[in-house]
């Protein structure tokens, strides 16, 4: 992979760490900027259109779970990969930075090769067309269609259309792409997050029940010691 097309924002309110992390992630080829608060980080991610936005979550005038919400309510940035890297590790903390919309959650510290690993394997996923279909439709109850636009990143059912962060859609394309089958956790691992040895069950289990908010319950179902599967 050629990490110099990829262009990663870091915010945070702390400059030696900015200034540590920029000159690793500039060795290892990427185009960094920086923001020291989530109002800059808004306004520069918005200019420059990062392929990935490493956020921490402790900042003043506006915390990282506000801006996350913020940037993910922001149709330009609806492809853009967003990191949290915090030294919050609680679970509720890393819950709520997966419910603003985030992709991944990192506790710090970390050593900065496996922070580089980890931002490699987000954009690996980035860089591959998860489909060579471009527009799904999924025949669902009462003669309802769930369509899912693989372009924009969006799923719309009768006249809503819903516009899914990058993790919640590949999970929903890798289910509803055999309805009924069972998947399991490994299976999801593997597919969705590249068999990715940092991501846990409560990552699937926080994304399962996001989409599960979107579409409703009764279209994935969970097989008890097992896994999930998508129900039309």
């Amino acid at each position: 992979m050629t990490n110099k097309k990829f262009k990663i924002l870091l915010v945070d309110d702390e400059e030696d760490i900015l200034d540590f992390l920029s000159y690793n992630l500039k060795e290892a080829g990427y185009n960094v900027y920086t923001a020291s608060n989530g109002l800059s980080a808004i306004e520069i991610a918005t200019r420059v259109i990062p392929d990935l936005i490493i956020l921490d979550v402790m900042m003043p005038e506006m915390d990282g779970i506000e801006t996350c919400e913020n940037l993910r309510a922001n149709s330009k940035l609806e492809q853009t990969l967003i990191l949290f890297l915090s030294a919050r590790g609680e679970d509720y903390s890393q819950v709520a930075g997966f419910d603003a919309g985030a992709d991944d959650y990192v506790v710090k510290p970390i050593k900065p090769r496996l922070l580089i690993s980890r931002i490699n394997a987000l954009l690996k996923r980035k860089s591959k067309d998860f489909s060579e279909k471009e527009i799904a439709e999924i025949e669902i109850s009462n003669n309802e269609k769930l369509i899912i636009n693989h372009e924009r990143y969006t799923i719309s059912r009768g006249a809503e259309e819903i516009i899914l962060p990058k993790k919640e859609f590949e999970l929903l394309i890798y289910l509803s792409s055999k309805p009924e089958r069972v998947f399991t956790r490994d299976e999801i691992m593997a597919k969705v997050w590249d068999d990715n040895s940092f991501v846990g069950d409560r990552t699937i289990d926080v994304h399962i029940r996001r989409l599960r908010e979107k579409i409703g319950d009764e279209h994935i179902v969970t097989i008890k010691g097992v896994g999930y599967k998508f129900v039309p």
